[in-house]
Formats: structure tokens, C-alpha cells, sequence
């Protein structure tokens, strides 16, 4: 590949069709910008310079690319002109070689496409990317001479018949020689349609000058699809996710159904994991040896270690749970939640910022937020740690082996000794020593002859 490498990536567009507030190149694909995925792909290319063309929105782009992005440079489009007046925007920070144009709205294509591209135009060609389809209505048509050479692209809008009747059409991706461009760009005209700078102008001036036009095709029609609307949003979300739910069955892992599955991030695993439907996958999440996922759980930012289970409606996030532990089903671990090993939480139960020790169960319809659970505990169903005054947290400790009774309210800071068991109904704000029955309850009373209120007699 000819170095340097510069890549433009255009992002300056409303997108009026996607009836929002948000600037389209930040609708998301797979919770991730679609600018981002461009951009993924770019940095794949290791370019010397990487320059994001912005516009409508811009200061929305910036904001939302500015974590980790140091190496972009930016170019601002005030007034969106056209793609070819966009690229000349971005032309006082090229350096030499070639300059491939992407869009930030066409999110899905290939590296290896583009390393394709850019093999194409060694020796100073220009390349288009180019893809034949059975219906090429409202795209830029390749015209050719009788020997197959490229000879210029007309838009849409400014084609004949013969030419509107041409099925391979221009995808707008372009490789072209960085020290022609300044010159072809001042070329450029705007008497057009749509009164538009086009880049597509840019291949009739090659030719004018005799620079030869590589083309390239991808390998999917997908990978040069953009998006206008939130259907081709939603066509290329199904897309990609089928993509990734094929890797990741080519990987090993079973999905019960990969049309019904969702990654928005990655996915390490180990061997014989099984994902049960409707299961969404956020962030960095590292599955275990066989582990299993029940139907529509949420995981976000998740370690699960070999051998747990993850039943049924669970919703996990930045929480690490142990080997051989059961979660669910219902349950919710919140960030902070470190579960060691064969640890049980089961329904409606939520923990927060919590450790719980090898061993210990918190089964049912319990609050569990910040404490610390040791080994072998069992925490009886309603039990809730009452740890915020309404000012500041503060923080449970239970020990070993101790016993909580059901319904009980553990007022922090409190500590459970070791091996202590708590009585039902307790409300505990006090220390409860090692090895002892603690009860906190009022006594029981029963009040002779009362009588209960009753309705009227219609």
C-alpha cells in the first residue's frame, strides 16, 4: 500500500430522514456510533491522518468523539455543499500518497475491502468502489467505453436513459491521488442538479488528465449500503448482528436462536457456553467455561467464571460473579456486585457495590448494597441492608457462616458476628455478636374485643 495514507472520513450531514435531534452519523449500530465503526475501520488502515469532516451537529460530533480519539483532526463544513466541496475542507491537513474517502454514514464495510481498494491504485490510479446491482436507482452510474474503462460518474439526477439504465453504480468511496487533488478540486463545478461540488466529478478529470481509474467491488452488497432512515438503520443493525452471531457459533458458542441476540461490544468465552434467546450483551463481557445464559438477560461490563448460571430475566452489569455460581431467575446485580464462588442469588433479588463470600445465598426478595457478605451465609427471603440515611452510605459486614432471619433490616454500619443468626422480623442496628440469637422485634399483643371495621349492609 502506497504511504503515506490519508483518510477523510465525511460526517458532516443532517439527516433529515432520521426525523431527529441527533446528528446522523451518532445513531448507533450495535451501541456504537455509526461514525465509530467508520472510524474502527479506518484506524485499521494505520493512516497517517485521519481527518473527520464536520458540519450539521458538529460540536454534538466532537463531544461525543472525543474520549480516546487523539489521534483525529477535524475539518468544519460550514455549509454543506457537496461531497467534493466537504473533501476540500479536509485538504490543508493531507499529506502526500492517497486519500481515501469514507462517509460516516456507511458503516459496514469491510477492511479488507478497502485493503483491496488500495492495492488497486499503487503506481498513482485513482479507485472507486463500485458494486452492480439489479435495481441502481438514485445512485452515480459507472459509465464506461467499449474497452471497459471508466470515463467518468453521473448522478442520478443528471443521467439519460442509457445511462440511468447502467446497473453498477458508484458507492462514493473513493482512493485517489493526494498531490492531484488540489488541482481537481478548484476544478470542480456546481452547475449540476442539485448545485452541488460532486467528488464523483473528480474520475472525468482523471481521465481528462490520463490517471487511470481502478475499481474494486465488495464482497457484500451491505458493506456500501448508507443510511438515511431509521429502515436502513434498522436493516443494517440485523445485519451486523448477524454477523457477529455467525462468528461467534463459527467461535464455538451455542445461541439457541442467533436471530434473537444482540452484542453491543465484545464477547470473550471459553468452551461449551450456551446463550438462550433475546439475550442482549453490552461492553466488555467475558463468559467462562460453561456457563449458561437464560432468555432475556441484560449483561453489561460482565465477568461470569466457569460453571455458573445465569437464569432467566436477569439484568448485570459491571459486576463479576464466580464459578459455579446461580443467579436468578429476576435477579439484578448493579455495579460493584463481586460474587465468589457457588454464590446463589436468586429471585427479586438486587446487590449493589457488594462482595458475597464462596458459599453464601441470598435467595429471594432481598436488598443487598453495600456489605460485605462472608463464606457459607444464608440470608433469609426480605432481608434489606439499610445503608442509606439520605446523606451518606454506609456499610453492612456479615460474617461467616452466620444466619439471617427473613424480614430482616440490617441497619448500617452494623456488623454480624460470625455463626450469629438474627430472628425473623428483626430490625437489627446494632452489632450482633459471634455465635448468638439476636432478635430486635416488638412483643406481641392481641387486644380483647376489638372490633374490625366492616362496610354498611347495602
Amino acid at each position: 500500500m502506497t504511504h503515506p495514507l490519508n483518510v477523510v472520513v465525511l460526517a458532516a450531514g443532517q439527516g433529515k430522514r432520521m426525523y431527529s435531534k441527533l446528528p446522523k452519523v451518532l445513531h448507533q449500530i450495535a451501541g456504537k456510533p455509526l461514525v465509530g465503526h467508520v472510524l474502527d475501520t479506518a484506524r485499521a488502515l494505520q493512516p497517517s491522518k485521519l481527518v473527520v469532516v464536520h458540519g450539521h451537529g458538529g460540536e454534538q460530533v466532537q463531544a461525543a468523539l472525543a474520549s480516546g480519539q487523539s489521534d483525529l483532526a477535524w475539518a468544519h463544513q460550514a455549509q454543506q455543499l457537496g461531497t467534493g466541496h466537504a473533501l476540500a475542507q479536509a485538504l490543508p491537513q493531507l499529506e502526500g500518497g492517497v486519500t481515501l474517502m469514507l462517509y460516516g454514514d456507511v458503516p459496514l464495510t469491510r477492511v479488507s475491502t478497502l485493503q483491496a481498494l488500495l492495492a488497486a491504485v499503487e503506481g498513482g490510479k485513482l479507485g472507486i468502489l463500485t458494486d452492480v446491482l439489479d435495481d441502481a436507482t438514485g445512485y452515480g452510474r459507472i459509465v464506461r467505453n467499449a474497452a471497459g474503462e471508466v470515463l467518468a460518474i453521473v448522478e442520478q439526477k443528471d443521467a439519460t436513459p442509457e445511462q440511468a439504465a447502467i446497473r453498477e453504480m458508484n458507492t462514493g468511496i473513493l482512493a485517489l491521488p493526494t498531490e492531484r487533488l488540489a488541482g481537481w478540486l478548484a476544478e470542480l463545478k456546481n452547475d449540476n442538479a442539485q448545485g452541488e461540488y460532486y467528488a464523483t466529478d473528480l474520475i472525468a478529470l482523471a481521465v481528462r488528465d490520463g490517471v487511470a481509474v481502478a475499481t474494486v467491488q465488495p464482497q457484500d452488497h451491505w458493506e456500501a449500503e448508507g443510511i438515511n432512515n431509521k429502515v436502513q438503520l434498522a436493516a443494517l443493525e440485523r445485519i451486523f448482528q448477524q454477523q457477529q452471531a455467525q462468528a461467534l457459533l463459527t467461535a464455538g458458542i451455542t445461541l439457541r436462536d442467533p436471530a434473537r441476540f444482540e452484542l453491543r461490544g465484545t464477547l470473550a468465552h471459553g468452551m461449551d457456553v450456551i446463550v438462550d434467546v433475546n439475550c442482549v450483551f453490552e461492553g466488555q463481557v467475558v463468559l467462562g467455561h460453561d456457563v449458561s445464559i437464560g432468555a432475556n438477560c441484560v449483561l453489561k461490563n460482565v465477568t461470569v467464571a466457569d460453571g455458573a448460571v445465569i437464569h432467566p430475566f436477569c439484568h448485570l452489569e459491571d459486576a463479576v460473579i464466580g464459578a459455579g455460581s446461580l443467579i436468578g431467575p429476576y435477579a439484578r446485580l448493579r455495579p460493584g456486585a463481586e460474587l465468589s464462588e457457588n454464590v446463589h442469588v436468586g429471585n427479586f433479588v438486587e446487590v449493589k457495590k457488594s462482595v458475597i463470600g464462596v458459599g453464601s445465598k441470598v435467595n429471594h426478595l432481598s436488598y443487598i448494597g453495600d456489605t460485605t457478605i462472608g463464606c457459607d451465609v444464608n440470608v433469609g427471603a426480605g432481608t434489606i441492608t439499610c445503608n442509606y440515611d439520605g446523606v451518606n452510605k454506609f456499610r453492612t459486614v456479615i460474617e461467616d457462616e452466620a444466619r439471617i432471619g427473613s424480614n430482616n433490616c440490617l441497619v448500617a454500619p452494623v456488623t454480624i458476628g460470625a455463626r450469629a443468626t438474627t430472628g425473623a422480623g428483626s430490625v437489627i442496628g446494632k452489632n450482633a455478636p459471634a455465635g448468638e440469637l439476636t432478635v430486635a422485634r416488638a412483643k406481641q399483643v392481641t387486644i380483647p374485643g376489638w372490633q374490625r371495621p366492616e362496610k354498611p349492609t347495602k
